[in-house]
């Protein structure tokens, strides 16, 4: 599973005086930006999935061993490797912040959404492909009308946002924690608590986009706003991809080889 770790703290450039109706002009053509680059970059994850998938390719990460309860999916040494790589970049991301360039960050993401993708072909290993494609539909639906709350609403979720933080926190301690236990009832938990972590967080961030292009007016094209867009195309990113990967594991349906 992909946590989605703080990416709020870079620094914001002051912004200049602006009419109301020139920053909510800005402000659609920023999540406009945001949502491009989210869409585009779960596009190339599941290009790269897939494709890795369906092909000998698979060979490389996964392989089928039989032990005396059935046969299962293991890792083999690449695929271990890309199953941490994302976070990798993730960090890289977000403590280089402010000493990457616009070219570097967005360099990095491509690189991240092509690690990721990696990391997710044995989905279509255990779970069957037409599971995939709805679980898939269905979060996204989740979604979209979370992040469409959170930005027409006008209730504050900032107050929830610590919640929402100790929750993620609890989760990957959690799973940490049944990576030995192999339990079925707390995994079956953890599902449950994610998806309304990661619905939650859905609806948090976008507001939090929103709020802060209001305050700070990023000007279009600025050095600044092409790499904060980025930066929030990945928090958005993050949360879907955790919100499907839970939903997957509530409700996919299995191969019957696995």
């Amino acid at each position: 599973m992909a946590y989605s770790p703080d990416l709020r703290t870079y620094s914001r450039p002051a912004a200049g005086v602006a009419g109301a109706a020139a920053i909510d002009a800005g402000l659609r053509a920023y999540m406009l930006r945001v949502y491009n680059w989210m869409a585009s970059g779960l596009l190339l994850t599941g290009i790269v999935a897939y494709s890795v998938a369906n092909t000998s390719l698979i060979q490389l990460f996964y392989h089928r061993v039989v032990t005396e309860y059935g046969v299962r999916i293991a890792p083999t040494g690449l695929g271990t490797l890309s199953m941490f790589a994302p976070l990798a970049f993730v960090l890289v991301l977000s403590f280089g912040v402010n000493r990457l360039s616009r070219q570097s960050v967005q360099a990095l993401y491509w690189a991240f959404c092509l690690a990721m993708g990696a990391s997710l072909t044995n989905i279509f290993l255990i779970y069957a492909h037409d599971s995939i494609a709805r679980v898939f539909f269905i979060s996204a639906a989740m979604f979209a009308g979370m992040s469409i709350y959170g930005y027409t609403t006008k209730a504050n979720l900032s107050r929830f946002g610590s919640f929402l933080i100790m929750g993620l926190f609890g989760i990957i301690l959690a799973s940490l924690v049944n990576m030995f236990m192999h339990s079925a009832p707390l995994q079956f938990a953890i599902s449950i608590i994610g998806v309304v972590v990661f619905t939650g967080l859905t609806a948090y961030d976008t507001q939090r986009i929103k709020v802060s292009y209001t305050q700070f007016a990023y000007a279009e094209g600025t050095e600044g706003a092409a790499k904060r867009s980025v930066y929030d195309a990945l928090s958005l990113y993050l949360n879907f991809i955790n919100l499907f990967m839970l939903m997957l594991q509530l409700t996919g349906n299995r191969n019957s080889n696995n």
